[in-house]
């Protein structure tokens, strides 16, 4: 963890709701995709914890989605302005358990984190397939990144308004021949992509946090080889220790 000064370069709408953030600065801290950095929000007591997106040299790129006060005000920060944040938080995915053909399945704003995992698989020289759900076309965003990097993508949405109408188990479904599985979103759709799957593979979990570094222990939950933090011992945590 390194507490450091990152300015906004761009603050844009993408989707409904949905907001990228690209800020510059000492990004040294993140060594894994999957993490997240803390935003210290003018006016607000606690951070913000978001998953970075993607990171390229001193550029971190963030997306989230307006569900508060919070972030309704973030999207009115100003390029140029700097914030206070939290970054290398978290321990991120695990690449060396991949395989040739990994799958990786992201519902809402759980998609972010996937893209900088799929670039780095990819830069390894792995083949990952991509299954990514919406509720609505109007809610769809990175369908387009991921399939500009040249993968296998699979479009979903919950009411058939774009790609395949159903949830990212069917996407899942229709899969068999991936040799793992990375997932992050809702805990409903990780339990169901759990139920699902034929592979081992990595869950990355959305939980509601204090401190974001492991001090409060406010976001601990159960895991079959006894409690961790979700913000420090994950936000990813593999298949076989989830307790649902």
């Amino acid at each position: 963890m390194k507490e450091t000064i990152l300015t906004i370069i761009e603050n844009q709408q993408i989707a409904k709701d949905i907001y990228r953030m690209r800020l510059q600065g000492d990004t040294s801290a993140v060594t894994a995709p999957g993490q997240f950095i803390n935003l210290m929000l003018d006016g607000y007591y606690l951070r913000r914890p978001i998953s970075v997106n993607d990171l390229e040299g001193d550029v971190l790129t963030i997306i989230y989605k307006v569900l508060g006060e919070g972030t309704r005000d973030m999207t009115a920060y100003p390029v140029g302005k700097e914030l206070n944040v939290l970054t290398g938080l978290g321990n991120g995915y695990a690449l060396e358990k991949s395989g040739d053909r990994p799958l990786l399945v992201g519902g809402g704003v759980g998609i972010p984190p996937l893209y900088l995992l799929c670039r780095r698989l990819l830069a390894q020289g792995k083949k990952p397939q991509v299954v990514l759900g919406y509720n609505t076309k109007d809610e769809i965003f990175l369908a387009d990144d991921f399939a500009a990097l040249g993968v296998e993508v699979t479009v979903l949405t919950a009411d058939g308004s774009c790609g395949v109408k159903g949830l990212v188990t069917d996407g899942i479904a229709a899969k068999n021949d991936y040799t793992y599985l990375y997932t992050c979103g809702p805990e409903p759709m990780l339990k169901a992509v759990y139920e699902v799957t034929k592979t081992s593979g990595q869950f990355s979990f959305e939980e509601r946090m204090g401190c974001g570094f492991g001090a409060c222990m406010g976001c601990t939950c159960k895991t079959k080889y006894g409690n961790k933090r979700i913000c420090k011992d994950g936000p990813v945590l593999e298949k076989e220790e989830i307790v649902w």
